[in-house]
């Protein structure tokens, strides 16, 4: 019956959140809803790269900054490459865990983890 998941991660800056995700981590911005379209925030946006999606939420009661996200991926080390060229700041470069997985993670400016993993299998 399920047939997905789209993660909602907090942020306190919507703008910055869009620059990050999308000028940064190379995700498209899909929407944008915010309650007076004169003021940033609170904002709740839809994001997607490769078919993917996450949202991003000012709205107070959308979740704690902090959050962890994994996004599945076919080659870390190629998206290591494209991000690094972007100047994206590394907090795990690409490590082989002893439980199988190849991963990269990095944060965005409100510490959500956003963990790039690939498990061996496509």
């Amino acid at each position: 019956m399920l047939k997905h998941a789209i993660p909602v991660l907090h942020v306190a800056r919507s703008r910055a959140a869009e620059d990050f995700y999308c000028r940064q981590l190379g995700f498209q911005k899909e929407f944008a809803y915010r309650v007076d379209e004169r003021v940033d925030d609170p904002c709740y946006m839809g994001l997607v790269r490769d078919g993917v999606r996450l949202h991003v939420s000012s709205f107070p009661g959308d979740g704690v900054s902090g959050g962890v996200v994994f996004l599945l991926v076919l080659d870390v080390d190629a998206l290591h490459r494209e991000l690094a060229a972007r100047g994206v700041a590394i907090d795990l470069l690409p490590t082989d865990q002893t439980w199988g997985n190849r991963e990269m993670y990095v944060k965005d400016a409100d510490g959500n983890s956003i963990r790039f993993v690939h498990g061996g299998k496509d």
